[in-house]
């Protein structure tokens, strides 16, 4: 869970609440529909406090807590907690019981779908399916989605709660993002194509692949595609003078490293998609595990995987250290800059 996307939520939640409660309760509304646009990703912490181990916490993450029914059996244990807490003084008989409800199935509903169209996967259908929806057409933190949204909301907050130009600018905030969602679903329709033609050109015999915006933008897009034995990835920018990849890099699966076909093991291949690859270290039990769903830092380094950390042997378990990135610095930024802006 980063900053941005914990702002995204916020932000989709008071309108939700503003939508549901605005005309009665005013600028509470979108306060406690940010509450409730927050809670989905509280599963963060609950899963350190449930698991002693990173592996089992990190695949508890957009679990359970992100699914459709804790949308609405969370809708009504947080609405009747919210209802008795306000529904009290001068505000008694100002909400009902069934708005509270609504607006936390709402606010809390949307998170994790807004959450599926992200790369990481969300569990819609726990506890019936760990399957993970995942549409890989935004980035998990996209300002040119956010803050237009945000600045619309803060707009919205300065005028009173029966006032209609407070409902235009809640329209504009929805209208704005879910227009600019929908471009990012046609800007991934056409990279995909780019893709699959890349790698006919190439003759590439892949098995399948799969493509993403690279953080923070929805131009430069990366994209994998796996084979018997590697993965070829590489980037694409809508700004490119040509509709190709120019250049991929041939990544080993290196599946074989490890034998040991356990449940740990088993979980960080289904976190990943299937999208990973191992490589050695200097200590014989330790593993680098890397998942190749998100882009490289660095174009230049194949080696320069986003997500990545150190799994050990620890008796008849696996353990993983908590992920790190690799550096970023100015070097790095403007290579991306630079390739982003096309080629």
């Amino acid at each position: 869970m980063n900053i941005m996307d914990s702002i995204t939520q916020i932000v989709l939640g008071a309108a939700c609440g503003e939508v549901v409660l605005g005309k009665k309760i005013g600028n509470r509304a979108l306060l406690f529909g940010a509450i409730g646009g927050t809670i989905p990703d509280l599963d963060v912490f609950v899963g350190k406090i449930i698991y002693n181990s990173e592996i089992d916490s990190m695949a508890f993450h957009r679990g359970f807590m992100h699914s459709f029914l804790f949308a609405i059996l969370g809708a009504f244990v947080f609405g009747f907690l919210a209802f008795w807490l306000y529904n009290r003084g001068k505000r008694f008989g100002m909400t009902t019981q069934k708005d509270w409800v609504w607006l936390f199935f709402a606010s809390i509903f949307t998170h994790p779908i807004l959450d599926s169209f992200t790369a990481y996967g969300t569990q819609l259908f726990a506890p019936f399916s760990n399957y993970r929806v995942a549409f890989n057409n935004i980035s998990v933190a996209d300002p040119v989605y956010t803050l237009p949204f945000l600045v619309l909301l803060i707009v919205v907050m300065f005028f009173k709660r029966t006032s209609t130009k407070r409902r235009l600018f809640l329209k504009l905030g929805l209208g704005v993002s879910s227009l600019y969602m929908t471009l990012t679903l046609i800007n991934k329709c056409y990279v995909n194509g780019v893709y699959k033609k890349a790698l006919e050109d190439e003759k590439i015999n892949y098995l399948r692949f799969q493509t993403q915006p690279t953080i923070l933008n929805n131009f430069l897009w990366y994209g994998i595609a796996e084979t018997e034995t590697a993965y070829f990835v590489g980037f694409y920018s809508i700004l490119d003078t040509k509709s190709t990849i120019s250049r991929w890099h041939k990544l080993p699966k290196n599946h074989n490293l490890i034998s040991d076909n356990i449940k740990d093991l088993e979980t960080l291949a289904w976190f990943s998609g299937g999208y990973y690859n191992l490589s050695e270290t200097a200590d014989s039990k330790t593993y680098l595990f890397k998942d190749l769903r998100y882009p490289l830092m660095d174009e230049e380094d194949p080696n320069s995987t986003i997500f990545k950390f150190k799994i050990t042997k620890s008796g008849d378990r696996w353990e993983a250290a908590p992920f790190y990135a690799p550096n970023v610095n100015r070097s790095s930024l403007n290579s991306f800059w630079a390739r982003l802006k096309g080629i």
